[in-house]
C-alpha cells in the first residue's frame, strides 16, 4: 500500500449488492451434502431477487433444493489488492419446474458451469439475506 494512503470498508447496501452480483458471471453456491459443507463454482443469471443456475440432476440439485437455506457468494477483486467487493446471500432453493417461468429462464444468456446443453435443470435461490462489504484504497 502507497504511503499515506487510506484503507476504507463500505458496508454495502442490498441494492448495491444485487447490482455487483449482476456484473460478474460466476459464484459459489454452499450447500450441505451429507452433513458436510460443500462449495461449488457456478454460473448464474440475475432474474429480479433470484438467483439462476442452471444444472444437471444429482448431488448439487438434490442437496440445494432439499427446502434447506443455501449460501451464494461472488466477488470482484483487483489482482493488485487495491479494492475489492464481496456479496453473500442465503436463501432456500428451489427447483423450477413452472413451465412458464422454464420458458423465462431458458431465456436468460445462461450457460451451466459444464456439461452445457445437458444441464437442462434450473434452480432459484430467493436472496432472502444479502451482505456485501467493498473496500479500497
Amino acid at each position: 500500500m502507497e504511503r499515506g494512503a487510506v484503507e476504507r470498508l463500505e458496508v454495502l447496501s442490498r441494492d448495491k449488492c444485487l447490482a455487483l452480483m449482476a456484473t460478474v458471471p460466476v459464484g459459489r453456491l454452499g450447500v450441505s451434502i451429507e452433513a458436510l459443507p460443500a462449495i461449488l463454482p457456478v454460473n448464474f443469471a440475475l432474474l429480479a431477487d433470484r438467483i439462476i443456475v442452471r444444472s444437471v440432476p444429482g448431488t448439487k440439485l438434490d442437496a440445494a433444493t432439499a427446502k434447506n437455506v443455501v449460501a451464494f457468494e461472488v466477488d470482484g477483486y483487483d489482482p493488485g489488492g487495491d479494492w475489492g467487493w464481496s456479496v453473500l446471500v442465503r436463501g432456500v432453493a428451489s427447483e423450477i419446474t413452472d413451465p412458464a417461468e422454464l420458458a423465462e429462464v431458458r431465456a436468460l444468456p445462461l450457460r451451466a458451469w459444464a456439461l452445457g446443453d445437458a444441464a437442462d435443470r434450473f434452480l432459484a435461490i430467493e436472496a432472502t439475506l444479502v451482505s456485501g462489504r467493498r473496500f479500497g484504497r
